[in-house]
């Protein structure tokens, strides 16, 4: 293709559809468990709305909920995508890159590819695809000791510890390293404990780890290859799934199926039940689909590519499978469409206000191709009795300016030793550190 046709191509995407309205709907009339669903809408090039990123202007901040108050916790970071507390406190923060695709062939490719690296941090010239380590060892949010922790990893994004083996999920493998209490650094080479599907083409990229509460096995997120199949299914071999992986053999199987791109693995606390966040399929229109998070049941089929939200079938995926579709289990809550949600973890501290205690924070990195922005913030989601109970509370917020730019995005989500709420913030390069205003008042 030649260079004329590629700055057409971008023209029409970007130019075009940028100027145009495209009945994107408000983001936050489409949450819960029965959102609306409107009539499918199809493009030959995807509707394009980029929030560039301009990042944090010297002490700025997010913006937080009422009793809230949010600092810096690591600053200069490259990509931090996720984050796992330690035992003893120390936070684990996930640098990664994205790693090489698959060679462009299709003409919405080379937009798609020129959207994704404008949306992106202009930051890539330090090191990456590691994780730092940061100690606050008296828990006033100001860390004494920030060290590389593990370095030149393949894409990594998953962390779970297991008594004195830790396991780090990179786009291609699950690698066991020793730890020890207190270790500020790991100089051991790691062993592979199995691979994860991965190149050479590695559409979604990002592995969620989570170990079992009772240590004995491991549950990975692969996401799938395409955006709805359009690779063909021979693509997706295990893929668009949540793997259970054995600690002991490292033999693993499918435990969950139909899921477009499954992270922030969590077991709630009251039911032990496993929790995803997923992000659903684009270019059906502004308003679908809802990405979502959903308790997941072993065996279970979640609907990818063949419907959506249960029975709801994408015309474009062929041939048709009406027997899948027919057990295709409707998740549980609905987002919104397309707030792209990667992180997710449950609050069962008592340091933030009693609203946030027993649900759980989403962070939704946020859309590029419905012209009402959706996610690029934080929510809370109340829950009763291990399920969702009220609609998504806005709580760290702020990362849109006023002119639709991007100061960052919020990625992985974790509850630090104190209690205080923990942001990755991949596209801003900082980890922030959100705690209530009036500690004293919230232990009532």
């Amino acid at each position: 293709m030649t260079s004329a046709m590629i700055r057409a191509l971008l023209c029409a995407s970007l130019l075009g559809l940028a100027g145009c309205n495209d009945g994107s709907g408000d983001p936050n009339a489409q949450v819960g468990a029965n959102p609306t669903l409107p009539e499918i809408q199809q493009y030959l090039l995807p509707p394009v709305h980029i929030a560039r990123i301009v990042g944090w202007r010297k002490d700025e901040t997010p913006t937080v909920a009422q009793g809230l108050q949010a600092k810096a916790f690591a600053t200069g970071l490259q990509h931090p995508r996720s984050l796992y507390v330690l035992p003893n406190g120390d936070v684990l923060v996930v640098e990664s890159k994205a790693p090489k695709g698959a060679p462009i062939k299709r003409p919405k490719e080379i937009v798609m590819g020129f959207i994704e690296s404008w949306a992106t941090s202009g930051g890539d010239s330090g090191a990456s695809n590691r994780i730092t380590l940061l100690r606050d060892s008296n828990g006033d949010g100001v860390p004494e000791t920030q060290s590389v922790f593990l370095d030149h990893l393949n894409s990594p994004f998953g962390v779970a510890l297991v008594g004195n083996d830790l396991y780090v999920a990179n786009t291609d493998a699950i690698v066991r390293y020793p730890y020890t209490e207190g270790d500020t650094k790991i100089t051991a080479p790691g062993t592979v404990l199995t691979p994860l599907p991965g190149g050479p083409i590695n559409h979604h990229w990002t592995k969620s780890l989570v170990a079992s509460p009772d240590g004995s096995k491991l549950y990975a997120g692969v996401g799938s290859n395409s955006n709805a199949a359009e690779r063909g299914m021979e693509a997706e071999h295990n893929r668009a799934a949540i793997l259970e992986v054995d600690r002991a053999s490292g033999r693993w199987r499918v435990f969950a199926s139909g899921l477009r791109n499954p992270n922030g693995l969590s077991f709630e606390p009251q039911t032990g039940a496993l929790w995803t966040v997923v992000n659903e399929r684009d270019e059906l229109g502004p308003d679908l689909v809802p990405d979502y998070m959903t308790s997941v049941k072993d065996g279970g089929f979640y609907g990818w590519p063949y419907s959506y939200f249960g029975q709801h079938v994408d015309p474009r995926v062929k041939p048709e499978r009406p027997d899948l579709v027919a057990r295709a289990i409707v998740p549980d809550y609905a987002l919104s469409s397309h707030v792209a949600p990667l992180g997710l973890a449950f609050n069962t501290g008592t340091s933030l206000p009693a609203a946030y205690r027993g649900g759980a924070f989403v962070g939704e990195r946020g859309s590029w191709n419905r012209q009402v922005l959706s996610g690029y913030k934080v929510v809370f989601v109340p829950f009763t009795d291990g399920k969702p109970s009220g609609p998504p509370q806005d709580v760290v917020t702020g990362f849109l300016n006023s002119d639709n730019k991007a100061r960052g995005r919020p990625v992985g989500v974790a509850i630090d030793k104190t209690g205080a709420l923990l942001v990755a913030d991949d596209s801003g390069n900082t980890v922030w550190r959100v705690s209530a205003t009036h500690p004293q008042l919230t232990q009532r």
